[in-house]
């Protein structure tokens, strides 16, 4: 019988906390007053909690909101197609929106969200997202702000999975072998 391994460790739960405060360091300048926050569910759950207490200690606290979109399901590739799941529950027309999520890969979930956004009168869409992989797109619209540069490997915790599973980890790691 083979023993099942276990993602291997890439940055510590320290490590997560002190990216996503230098993320917020260099954000909060940007932010308006009255923008508001919109988390990619389910992903950018865990990374949009910590960075809007992180803004929030940085005298922006911001309104919060979020867009469930879906692309992944099970799969570890994008499919090429962006569902949206569930949309906002507040307005943003006129506003300056930050679109948060874990990771960019594809970019083709972002990039949904943006056109969303704009389409329901945001005034300005900025994106952040924690890991920024390298692009496997040469057409890929880099995010506004990330908090670290990834490794091309499949990266679980601090809200990615595999199929559901890891998304819970406090810290970074990655599958063995994907």
């Amino acid at each position: 019988m083979t023993e099942a391994v276990g993602p291997e460790p890439l940055l510590s739960e320290s490590q997560v906390a002190d990216a996503v405060d230098g993320l917020a360091v260099r954000l909060a300048p940007r932010l308006a007053p009255d923008a508001v926050v919109v988390c990619l569910l389910t992903g950018g759950l865990w990374f949009a909690a910590d960075l809007t207490r992180a803004l929030a200690r940085r005298g922006r606290p911001l309104a919060f909101d979020a867009i469930w979109l879906t692309a992944y399901g099970d799969r570890t590739r994008h499919s090429g197609t962006t569902t949206v799941l569930a949309g906002l529950r507040r307005p943003v027309t006129g506003r300056q929106v930050l679109v948060v999520d874990d990771v960019l890969e594809s970019g083709l979930s972002l990039e949904a969200a943006r056109r969303l956004l704009l389409a329901a009168g945001a005034s300005e869409v900025l994106t952040a997202v924690f890991a920024l992989k390298p692009s496997p797109r040469p057409d890929r619209r880099p995010p506004d702000a990330f908090a670290w540069t990834a490794p091309d490997r499949f990266l679980v915790g601090y809200g990615m999975d595999a199929a559901g599973a890891y998304r819970t980890l406090p810290w970074i790691g990655a599958l063995p072998g994907a």
